[in-house]
Formats: structure tokens, C-alpha cells, sequence
């Protein structure tokens, strides 16, 4: 049995800085880019977003446990980012919705967590060096060489020019009609249908398509890699491209071609966070990798249109260089934070995009009309009055 007292888990940045915890979840080895999250609720939602493929997330918010995990809360079938890190250990769950601790979750789903580590000082790294690559570990008897989980650091391959978006996609099409969770009978089925939509998928998160559904789409599901024609096939009202992880420009090298060939047919499109940035590269814009990126539930995004400013969820460490948006094409959006792109539209088109996710309730509904008004573009295309 390992001493309480010893170190049971072992954070290693590329630049050999060491940070020692007591680990939870599974044990073992992995490395990655790390990222840290400024929300203060949503762990389970934030490990099982398809977008953090590739990464360790380092919560800011102190009380990570404290909720335990709901399988109602999976944005996708099993946790997607590498591991976690923590400020304090997590605590036993205490909430109604609870189904399960999350150590024995983390634990039978892979994934590496560590504890009891200064979290600030992580934080500011982060900012002022970048996002690092690191090695985490977990041993119960708490041995470690250092001199290898440093090398396992420095051999991470990164996340630039990285085509992720593979890895997370669906094998295969399918059809989506669950909606939004409502009070008291949770999530209900959209079973009267407007519009007939097709989303591709980079790493989609289920509450998106939840709220797809909740705007009157019949929502069928295709892989990231679908041709123009796969998507023509199903004689859709709009297109929506998803969210996902990696380098835009690596997963551009085959959605680009297909996003253009759907431009051409003057279809309704909606992007969101990746696919706001494949709908920008189709367009002839470039993506830019950030610095330490964008992850959190309290991004200010101001509207360039109405002045409005909404409070967001973001997830994304590449974002659109807004010098680089061509003729037609307008920046929408932008964050109060730096500055940066966060939403474009073509003019005279029903084509937009947004970089952060309004599926995501922040707000908790300040962006959930972006929903309505792909599905009043579609309407608008069909001669469909309200």
C-alpha cells in the first residue's frame, strides 16, 4: 500500500520543471499539450469534448469532483482529453444528478488525474511560456524517472499540423434526434422535423446536435472525411460543420475542397469552433496557432452587428488571423479578452460561423439565437413563413 504521504503522481513539463501530486484515475503514462480551464463547472463535459484530443486540462476552479459524473452529461461516449490536473484531490460527490465518483470514472475509462498541485503558478506558465507538452504519470508506489518522463515531454509531436479530427469522427452516418434536456422528463425526441440538416462531424459534440434538433432539424450525422457528394446525397436544407481538435489546416487538406463544392450550391451553412475555421480556410482565409488558446465558460464576445456582448464557452488553441478574411467575407464577432476573430459571415449569404459554442450555455442562453437563425436561413431558402 503506498504511503499517504508520498507522491503517487508526477506532472513533467518539456523544460524539465516537475510538479509532484497524489494521482487518481487510472495509473500509468501519457503526454500531451497542456491547456488550462478558467469554467467552474462542466469537468465531465470539458474530458469528454472531442476537441480536447491531445491534451491535458488544467481546471483553474479548485472544486473538480465535487458534482460527480451523470452519463447525461457525456458529450461523447468516453473521455477524449489525455488526463487532469487539480488543485485540491476530488471530494466525495454532492449533487442529486450524481451517478458516479469521478476517480472510479476516470479510472475505468483510461484517463490520468493529479491532485494537490499549485494550479496558479501552472496557470501563469501556461500564459507567459505557452502551451507546453508534458508528460503526466501516475504510480501507486509512487517511482519515477524523471530523466524519461522529460525525454516523453520533449518527444510529443505537438498539436500543429496535426490532423485530429480523424481520430474523433464518426465510422459511419448516423441519425440524430435527441434535443435539449428540459425539466421534468430530461431529453426528449424531435419527432416534427422542418428542416433536413447534415452535420459533419470533426469531434461533434452531442449538446450541439441536441440543440439542432431543439431548432426543428432532422439531423443525419456523416463522418469528417464525407465528399460533397455524400453530403448532396441526403438533399439537405443547410450543412453544419462541428467542432473538433487539431490543426485546421492539417484537417482543411480534405474538408476544404468539400466545404467550397457545398458553397457553390448556395446552401445555408453554420459552423462552430473548428468548423468556423474550416468554413474560413475554404473561404480563403488562414488560421493562426495560439498562444495558450481559449478555454473557459466566461469568454466576453462582443457582436460586431448589434454591439451586444455575450458571455461564452470557448475550447480552441488555433483561431482565425481576421487580417487575412477576404472581400464579402466580415468579421461578426471578437473577443473582449485579446482581441481575436471569434465569428464571420459572407455577405448576401446565409453562411456564418462563430469560434466559441453557444451550445454550451454560458450565458446560459446568450447564444442559443444562433441556432434559430440557421434554421430561419433554411426557412428563408425554402419560402417557409413562421
Amino acid at each position: 500500500m503506498a504511503s499517504t504521504n508520498k507522491p503517487t503522481a508526477c506532472l513533467v513539463l518539456a523544460d524539465g520543471t516537475v510538479f509532484y501530486g497524489m494521482g487518481f484515475g487510472a495509473t500509468g503514462q501519457t503526454t500531451a499539450e497542456l491547456c488550462f480551464n478558467t469554467a467552474m463547472t462542466g469537468y465531465q463535459e470539458i474530458m469528454t469534448d472531442p476537441s480536447y484530443a491531445g491534451q491535458i486540462v488544467t481546471f483553474t476552479f479548485p472544486h473538480i469532483g465535487n458534482t460527480g459524473v451523470t452519463p447525461e452529461d457525456d458529450e461523447t461516449a468516453e473521455p477524449v482529453a489525455s488526463g487532469m490536473v487539480v488543485k485540491w484531490d476530488p471530494t466525495l460527490p454532492s449533487s442529486w444528478r450524481s451517478a458516479e465518483r469521478l476517480e472510479p470514472w476516470l479510472a475505468a475509462r483510461g484517463r490520468i488525474g493529479i491532485g494537490g498541485i499549485d494550479t496558479r503558478r501552472l496557470t501563469r506558465a501556461i500564459r507567459q511560456q505557452g502551451a507546453p507538452h508534458v508528460a503526466l504519470a501516475h504510480d501507486l508506489d509512487g517511482n519515477f524517472d524523471v530523466e524519461k518522463l522529460v525525454a516523453a515531454a520533449r518527444g510529443f509531436a505537438g498539436l500543429e499540423g496535426v490532423d485530429l479530427a480523424k481520430e474523433v469522427t464518426c465510422a459511419q452516418s448516423y441519425r440524430w434526434d435527441e434535443m435539449r434536456w428540459a425539466w421534468p422528463d430530461g431529453f426528449a425526441r424531435q419527432t416534427d422535423a422542418t428542416y433536413k440538416v447534415v452535420a459533419i462531424d470533426y469531434g461533434a459534440k452531442r449538446n450541439i446536435l441536441r440543440c439542432l434538433a431543439s431548432a426543428g432539424c432532422d439531423v443525419t450525422v456523416l463522418p469528417a472525411t464525407a465528399t460533397a457528394a455524400d453530403v448532396l446525397a441526403h438533399s439537405p436544407d443547410g450543412v453544419f460543420l462541428s467542432n473538433g481538435p487539431g490543426d485546421p489546416a492539417a484537417t482543411g487538406v480534405y474538408a476544404v475542397p468539400m466545404i467550397k463544392d457545398i458553397l457553390a450550391k448556395d446552401l445555408p451553412v453554420f459552423g462552430i469552433c473548428l468548423g468556423h475555421q474550416m468554413l474560413a480556410l475554404a473561404l480563403g482565409a488562414k488560421t493562426i496557432k495560439m498562444n495558450h488558446g481559449h478555454h473557459g465558460a466566461n469568454h466576453p464576445v462582443k457582436d460586431n452587428d448589434t454591439g451586444k456582448v455575450e458571455i461564452t464557452s470557448m475550447n480552441h488553441g488555433f483561431t482565425v488571423d481576421a487580417q487575412t478574411l477576404p472581400a464579402g467575407v466580415r468579421e461578426t464577432h471578437r473577443s473582449l479578452f485579446d482581441g481575436s476573430n471569434c465569428g464571420i459571415a459572407v455577405d448576401g449569404k446565409p453562411v456564418f460561423s462563430v469560434q466559441y459554442h453557444p451550445e454550451a450555455s454560458p450565458g446560459p442562453m446568450d447564444s442559443y439565437y444562433l441556432f434559430e437563425r440557421f434554421a430561419a436561413a433554411m426557412a428563408a431558402r425554402a419560402g417557409i413563413t413562421a
